[in-house]
């Protein structure tokens, strides 16, 4: 257990929110009311969450961990309807066990107190440990460690030979409630995001992958132009009774290449399934942005790669002049009617009436 004195109490706060429907603009909102409680804020957009440091807030406001967590569910319920699940604890890992642990609408907290730190551990199974997956959860279990109290139970020199130096020194420290991991402040990594709602809920999925397809160009064509490339894909599906679906991906190297990004858009809404499903809608984010200029592009002998990057200039340039949707992939747009004629994925702009 960690003794380690401190001259206060220490909380981390590992916050999920959950609303109907989610936007970058809502998430920024979000961070801003969570900002308003304290102002160690460490976003992470990838699955609508954060995590805050609490320690000097306690102070400030004049509350325990309980009852700032219980103020700050309560403005992010008034100010945007918005539910949220949240675990405070004196470490990072501590409140992430205890936030994914929490069903929506509520909260646990683990005080920072070694007695409570280890009720609440130690019966936990080892896999709910940070940095325990499934794979290393089934290695130890082959050994007869199941659960955290086993892991803070077995001697460091057993957990190297089977889990590797570093590996058993951070599983053995925290299962003992030592994780000295700061929370890192920041604003939110910036994203772009294009979605499409169908004029009537859709179960023709062809229709589903033209709309994305058509979505991938528009993220493609405006990273380009804003000089940015994405790390990250995700994909939200929302349904005729409003549920929703959101998949995530983390692409190869990051990239503005529009089949680059098409493959990966293409792969993540063919894993859902969605022969028989009512699609209202489709969102297609493109997350952890950086400048162009920070990413090297691997050396390629395919010249058709050259080509299609080639063609994406022209291909920007003609939607930069007579506006988005005017080129892209002829799968992207409706089925051509008979008189109708699509070349190399460039459609005639409509005449302009002068």
């Amino acid at each position: 257990m960690n003794t380690t004195s401190r001259s206060r109490p220490r909380a981390i706060l590992r916050i999920h929110f959950h609303p109907a429907e989610r936007t970058e603009e809502l998430y920024g909102q979000l961070l801003a009311v969570v900002d308003g409680i304290s102002s160690r804020v460490e976003p992470l957009p990838g699955d609508w969450s954060a995590y805050v440091d609490l320690t000097g807030a306690l102070t400030y406001w004049g509350r325990d961990a309980e009852g700032l967590v219980s103020v700050l569910r309560l403005r992010l319920l008034a100010l945007h309807g918005v539910p949220c699940s949240a675990g405070a604890g004196p470490t990072r890992s501590i409140a992430a066990m205890a936030a994914d642990a929490t069903p929506p609408g509520a909260a646990t907290v683990v005080r920072d107190d070694p007695y409570e730190i280890a009720a609440f551990l130690r019966t936990k199974p080892a896999s709910a440990l940070p940095g325990i997956g499934p794979k290393t959860a089934k290695t130890l279990a082959r050994y007869g460690i199941t659960s955290v109290g086993d892991i803070a139970d077995t001697q460091p020199l057993t957990l190297q030979r089977i889990l590797g130096t570093n590996a058993a020194r951070l599983a053995h420290d925290r299962a003992h409630g030592i994780d000295e991991r700061p929370v890192v402040p920041g604003a939110a990594p910036r994203t772009m995001s294009a979605s499409h709602r169908f004029e009537r809920d859709e179960l023709d999925t062809e229709r589903h992958h033209r709309a994305v397809l058509g979505l991938v160009q528009d993220l493609g064509r405006r990273l380009r132009t804003s000089g940015e490339i994405a790390q990250v894909l995700t994909l939200t599906v929302t349904y005729a009774d409003r549920t929703q679906t959101t998949r995530t991906r983390t692409l190869t190297e990051p990239t503005a290449h529009t089949p680059a990004l098409a493959t990966a858009a293409r792969e993540l809404l063919t894993g859902l399934g969605l022969q028989r499903a009512r699609v209202r809608s489709l969102a297609v984010r493109a997350e952890r942005l950086r400048p162009a200029e920070d990413t090297v592009q691997q050396l390629t002998l395919d010249a058709r790669d050259d080509k299609l990057r080639g063609l994406e200039t022209a291909l920007d340039k003609a939607a930069n002049r007579y506006g988005p949707g005017v080129a892209g992939a002829a799968s992207a747009y409706p089925r051509a009617r008979q008189g109708d004629r699509y070349a190399g994925g460039l459609r005639r702009p409509r005449a302009r009436s002068a």
